[in-house]
């Protein structure tokens, strides 16, 4: 018996990283994925995934930001598989670098397009269904940049700490439906995202320092965040709703020290 048995799931952001992993996840524990992002050819090697693993997927290629696509892999789900009991809304976009007093309206707006209306998106298109039927898990990937600062950039982090007021208030306006929201921040995950870091990082000879400043002194893998999306998706955490689990190897416990305090 899988943990996941006889539900239906719809994963965003699944070309690789945490949603990968967590499509992959889901799959082996028993549920049917529908699989979304705009990326193809990543979409296709997570589809492969699963179906060698014994798993059923669909793929949905599209932009999570923009409605007709929220609307479109919500549909197909049901299309597909006749029930939708679980939405991780997981794709996100960093942007890049650019110092706060040179950032566009364009910048910010391209971000909060995907990291925030997104979320928003999944839950007015698949939160709808799930009241009907009396029951769904949603869950959000958000980040620790949107519990304190210096983890991401302004419009990234501001967009994160959306996420994370968007699954509480989310949580409260399901009331009494049965219908729960929760959010993951995640740390330094080895994503997509986060590829050039640790690539410049090996080519310097610092990737020993990656996730220093966590008390477990290491990065995270993607693996580790769908554990927890899995624990959020399922049965397991029924009573679970309108919270925010960091899950960054203790980084945002502390407050940043020069050696441990003994």
């Amino acid at each position: 018996m899988g943990r996941l048995d006889g539900k239906v799931a719809i994963v965003t952001g699944a070309a690789s990283g945490i949603g990968r992993a967590s499509a992959v996840l889901f799959a082996r524990e028993g549920s049917s994925v529908v699989i979304v992002d705009r990326d193809a050819d990543g979409l296709n090697a997570t589809e492969r995934s699963i179906v060698e693993s014994g798993g059923k997927a669909e793929l949905y290629v599209g932009d999570v930001g923009r409605e007709a696509d929220a609307k479109g892999y919500v549909a197909h789900a049901i299309e597909s598989f006749g029930a939708l009991d679980i939405v991780y809304a997981n794709a996100g976009v960093l942007g890049p670098p650019t110092p706060l007093l040179e950032q566009t309206v364009e910048l910010w707006e391209d971000i909060l397009q995907t990291n925030l209306i997104g979320p928003f998106l999944a839950i007015k298109h698949a939160g709808a269904h799930m009241v009907r039927q009396g029951r769904g898990s949603i869950v959000f990937t958000a980040s620790t940049a949107g519990l304190r600062a210096n983890a991401g950039s302004a419009p990234y982090s501001a967009s994160k700490a959306g996420v994370i007021s968007l699954a509480q208030t989310a949580a409260n306006s399901f009331l009494g439906t049965g219908v729960r929201v929760n959010a993951i921040c995640p740390g330094l995950i080895e994503t997509g995202m986060t590829r050039d870091l640790f690539a410049t990082a090996r080519e310097r000879g610092t990737a020993g320092k990656i996730g220093q400043l966590n008390p477990l002194q290491r990065a995270g893998m993607p693996e580790e965040i769908a554990a927890m999306a899995l624990f959020l998706a399922g049965d397991e955490s029924s009573y679970v709703n309108g919270q925010a689990f960091a899950v960054d190897g203790g980084l945002s416990s502390t407050l940043p020290f020069r050696r441990p305090i003994r």
